[in-house]
């Protein structure tokens, strides 16, 4: 799969939420899915009372529209504050919390094969693993089509056909958050091969343990 890295000096758009989300056309996206009970409420909210605090000793108001900006142009605390803060979020959901629905292959399955759906039309498909209670994929978009529209589409029909398996009324997508991030890299270079994978930097549990899972 090939790679568009995110160029700072382009023009992109950057939106709020539990962590940043970036977007700008035809850049790869590392977009993760998380269930809404995945992260506890009280855990949440000391995450965001210690960002809240980290912020505001740095200079920085999260309540400001561009801190995110003024953050980047601190290169030193950006690679502090997401060692400490984008990657305890992700920690976060490996404890496993929630129903983890994701942990029946089959509902596991129903995630995998969406995913696949969109592939070579939509966007190109990178890696992808399916865990318990969320999903990391890597995801190239094709043309005009948009990243928070395709995360709304992934994340409704994957409810939607996981709540009729289960036999529950509720479909219309809540199941699931979302985060979105796009690759970045310092390199000179414009595109790189999947051997740049986020994935192959970050520890995994054996195959054996994951529902589904796959490599461009």
């Amino acid at each position: 799969m090939p790679f568009e890295f995110f160029d700072r000096k382009s023009e992109h758009v950057i939106r709020h939420g539990n962590l940043p989300h970036w977007y700008q056309p035809g850049v790869t996206y590392f977009v993760t899915f998380r269930t809404a009970d995945s992260v506890p409420q009280a855990l949440l909210r000391s995450w965001h009372a210690r960002r809240e605090a980290w912020l505001q000793q740095h200079g920085l108001d999260p309540r400001v529209d561009g801190w995110q900006a003024s953050l980047r142009a601190m290169p030193d605390a950006e690679r502090e504050y997401h060692e400490t803060f984008t990657r305890s979020f992700m920690e976060y959901l490996d404890r496993g919390e929630g129903e983890c629905p994701l942990k029946d292959p089959e509902l596991a399955r129903i995630v995998a094969e969406n995913l696949r759906y969109g592939n070579g039309t939509r966007y190109h498909l990178g890696d992808f693993v399916v865990m318990p209670n969320h999903v990391h994929l890597l995801a190239c978009l094709i043309g005009d089509v948009q990243i928070e529209a395709q995360c709304r589409s992934w994340k409704h029909y994957t409810a939607t056909a996981i709540h009729r398996r289960l036999g529950k009324i509720k479909g219309d997508g809540s199941l699931f958050q979302s985060s979105v991030v796009p690759c970045s890299s310092t390199a000179s270079r414009g595109r790189a091969s999947s051997s740049a994978s986020p994935f192959q930097h970050t520890p995994l549990p054996s195959p054996s343990a994951l529902p589904h899972s796959a490599r461009a």
